[in-house]
């Protein structure tokens, strides 16, 4: 027997974990400015209840970034235990990237650090740099990244050092192993001027609330582009509009980030925690 995927049409879950040998994977869209562990969080108490089994496994296959919203695979059951294999699986996501300027954090997780020149940046010239980036290729982590440094998660150090005022490049460079990555895919969907318009509505209803800070470049008018991008486990993609921007002679950083599929499992077919609460994991 294989693990059942909760899908959108799904019936309510039974109340007995044991009708589910083989355990469950929920495909969540993960809300904007949630981290995973906030969805892990309110899934697992809903599921405990409606199971009545306090030590019940969940935990989620790949980490998405607390700005970035899309496909989260929550695991419950023996299903934790296919959470590396899921993980593993190559991803796809759809990054609205600004350039002309870059923060510490290479999204808007953090001010704006440095402007660069962009006047020169048109669709075409965004199109004629991407294919560049398809193949294997080496990429430096962000420092402002969940990955592990001598036991210590990157982003502590980040954050650190930005109250210090290093350079956050300098610090990568010297404190990141470099990855070996594979992007199979890139396309460029749309380019324009950045703008309010530019954002997500979910981006516009939480700016004003949330731990996550989050700031609005979007007065600015920057240039723009909206690229589509198949990659291999591993690649950060805040670090690929980082990468992106110096191949243009400019700087960028992420202002928008889904992740459209992990696997087989599409955002499309992807649901909202409260559905999974409301209609599968009823009290």
């Amino acid at each position: 027997m294989e693990a059942l995927i909760l899908r959108p049409d799904s019936s309510p879950l039974s109340r007995n974990i044991e009708d589910y040998p083989e355990g469950i994977i929920i495909p969540i869209d993960k809300p904007y400015r949630w981290t995973s562990a906030d969805v892990i969080r309110k899934i697992k108490f809903a599921a405990i209840r409606h199971f009545g089994k306090k030590n019940l496994k969940v935990g989620h296959a790949g980490t998405l970034d607390p700005l970035a919203t899309g496909v989260l695979l929550v695991c419950i059951g023996k299903a934790t235990k296919l959470a590396e294999t899921l993980q593993s699986h190559d991803k796809e996501y759809v990054a609205g990237i600004t350039f002309g300027a870059t923060t510490p954090s290479y999204d808007l997780e953090k001010e704006i650090d440095r402007f660069f020149p962009h006047e020169h940046i048109t669709a075409d010239a965004v199109r004629d740099a991407l294919p560049a980036f398809v193949g294997e290729q080496d990429q430096i982590a962000p420092l402002f990244s969940a990955k592990s440094v001598d036991g210590v998660r990157a982003y502590e150090l980040a954050r650190k050092l930005h109250r210090e005022g290093k350079s956050m490049d300098e610090a990568a460079q010297e404190l990141i192993r470099v990855s070996r990555i594979n992007i199979s895919e890139l396309e460029l969907l749309d380019f324009g001027f950045a703008s309010s318009d530019s954002l997500s509505e979910d981006i516009e209803a939480t700016k004003a609330s949330g731990r996550i800070n989050v700031t609005d470049n979007s007065a600015l008018g920057l240039p723009r582009a909206v690229v589509r991008m198949a990659c291999s486990k591993g690649t950060y993609v805040r670090a690929f509009a980082r990468d992106l921007g110096e191949a243009l002679g400019s700087g960028a950083h992420l202002d928008s980030l889904q992740r459209s599929r992990s696997g087989i499992f599409r955002v499309e077919d992807a649901l909202s925690v409260n559905h999974v609460i409301s209609n599968a994991l009823q009290h």
